[in-house]
């Protein structure tokens, strides 16, 4: 009986452990190697960075999300926010492996993912993922 109680704790510990690694790493940017262009975004590029947001119409982070990418470009000259509706564009998710929404990427002026997150992303982490494209000393710098 003993033995059975060991290995549910442990099952129940694995699990928890799992869990909250996977939330923690929610909305954090992570780098990658592909490249986007405007056909297959349907929009132009940036002339800076774009951001892209792939939503769907029931995600309750997506309009958040959303605003919160809208400001960041706004407030950086040459950066464009470009929205992808996962549901219809099921070929270019599966491409990008985006398995949840929202998922934002930052790509360079080339078209290159510089870095990407799933779930909400936090204004730093947004910031510091575009910083990364436009070079040091643009947080907070304003168009």
């Amino acid at each position: 009986m003993m033995g059975g109680w060991t290995v549910l704790v442990a099952v129940l510990v694995a699990a928890a452990t799992v869990g909250l690694v996977l939330r923690w790493r929610q909305g954090k940017f992570k780098g990658s190697t592909l490249v986007l262009t405007a056909e297959d975004l349907g929009a132009p590029l940036g002339e800076r960075a774009t951001l892209v947001q792939f939503s769907t119409e029931f995600c309750a982070n997506c309009p958040p999300t959303w605003r919160l990418l809208g400001q960041v470009a706004a407030e950086h000259q040459g950066v464009t926010l470009v929205e992808v509706d996962a549901a219809a564009r099921l070929d270019l998710a599966r491409r990008l492996n985006v398995y949840a929404t929202p998922t934002v990427l930052v790509l360079g002026p080339d078209g290159a993912v510089t870095s990407r997150a799933s779930g909400q992303p936090r204004k730093s982490d947004v910031l510091a993922a575009v910083s990364g494209v436009l070079g040091p000393g643009v947080l907070g710098a304003g168009a």
